[in-house]
């Protein structure tokens, strides 16, 4: 895919509106994790350096159109020590800006017209800069005023991050180093029936884990207990593993799985096979026969792309087994020089921080729902307006 960008834009003493992905966790007044800002950070750094007048536009949160200080970007302004406007709306501190300042709009989303994509919010939003870059890949497939609206008032490019995303993600997708392996897993198939057939398109193995693996044993005929699970999909899951084996590629289904009497992070653990799940066992994580073959299979790949952990990994060490071994073994592999890594959404990534091992991964992600989107082949809307014609 052909996008503009602004590697040869001449952008010195021109005011830039930069779309940038916020929207990170914060308790307490303070971010616990500031991996969207870092990974933002090349390009906000080369429009600085390339003296231009940055000012940021992003989100944080669901404020329903309502200034509501709860998901206020003060903090975000705090963490990268520049000023704050506090209506995203202002004009008045622009005259203001010298080449290489960069100040932080406050959320966009306190106005309803963000989310709505209306046209005379985004015309306000795009008045007095010279142009827009968006570098915010994660929200690329909402139809938004800041995503896609300013785009009809201005000359429109993509920052560094949201170029390598889309670079990252057509290589594997277009031409991948084989064997490729996909990890797929989370709550819903409901949600990921387009990206599953994508990936059984293009993978030579997929796996599947968590409750939509769950969905999937269910689906041949496996116990599953008093577990997470879609009954309504099962149609939708023949037809998938049908569709893999038309393209010839493998999908694996979890062995075994650790179940629990109660839902609870201290439950205690038994590693079940399907024919011992009881009634009333819910299933918590992968089982260590699962594990094992997954972690085989990842030792045999040249590419791994990984979206949603196997378990309840945010409730370690007892459900986080099965999560933490896929991504130490992708680490592993990676630090070897024997694999290709690629990661998105928001609890695979926290996953990989939780075991120290993000920065031995090839490429990782900002998107979530965005990732996903991409994989699957949508049109994502931030993106289109900044193709090539």
């Amino acid at each position: 895919m052909k996008i503009r960008t602004i590697d040869n834009v001449d952008v010195r003493g021109k005011y830039v509106l930069l779309r940038d992905d916020f929207n990170v966790q914060i308790v307490d007044g303070k971010i616990t994790d500031a991996f969207r800002i870092e990974q933002s950070m090349p390009t906000i750094n080369a429009l600085r350096n390339a003296g231009a007048r940055v000012v940021i536009v992003a989100h944080l949160g669901r404020p329903r159109g309502m200034r509501n200080m709860e998901y206020t970007l003060a903090p975000v302004a705090e963490y990268m020590h520049i000023p704050l406007i506090k209506d995203c709306l202002d004009k008045d501190f622009l005259s203001g800006m010298h080449d290489g300042d960069v100040v932080l709009l406050e959320n966009v989303r306190f106005y309803s017209g963000e989310e709505e994509n209306d046209s005379e919010f985004a015309k306000k939003l795009a008045d007095g800069f010279d142009l827009f870059v968006n570098d915010a890949f994660a929200v690329s497939h909402r139809a938004h005023a800041s995503t896609v609206g300013v785009t009809k008032y201005l000359p429109s490019y993509a920052g560094q991050l949201l170029a390598s995303e889309i670079e990252q993600l057509d290589a594997v997708m277009n031409n991948p180093v084989r064997p490729l392996v996909a990890i797929v897993a989370g709550a819903k198939i409901s949600t990921k029936i387009g990206v599953l057939k994508a990936l059984a398109r293009i993978a030579d193995k997929l796996i599947i884990g968590g409750a939509l693996g769950t969905t999937f044993n269910y689906a041949v005929g496996a116990n599953v207990g008093n577990s997470l699970y879609e009954p309504d999909q099962k149609d939708i899951v023949l037809e998938i593993l049908k569709y893999g084996r038309a393209n010839n590629c493998e999908i694996l289904i979890p062995l075994d799985k650790g179940v629990a009497k109660e839902f609870a992070r201290n439950a205690t653990r038994t590693d079940k096979t399907f024919d011992e799940i009881e009634d009333d066992d819910i299933i918590l994580d992968a089982g260590a026969l699962t594990t094992a073959r997954d972690v085989d299979v990842i030792r045999s790949a040249a590419t791994v792309i990984w979206n949603g952990t196997v378990g309840m990994a945010e409730w370690s060490p007892n459900w986080s087994v099965g999560s933490f071994a896929l991504a130490r073994a992708i680490a592993e592999q990676t630090r070897a020089g024997k694999l290709k890594s690629i990661v998105g959404g928001g609890d695979t990534v926290a996953c990989l921080e939780a075991c120290g091992v993000k920065d031995d991964i090839s490429y990782v992600s900002t998107g979530g729902g965005a990732f996903l989107e991409y994989i699957e082949g949508r049109d994502l809307p931030g993106i289109t307006v900044l193709m090539e014609k």
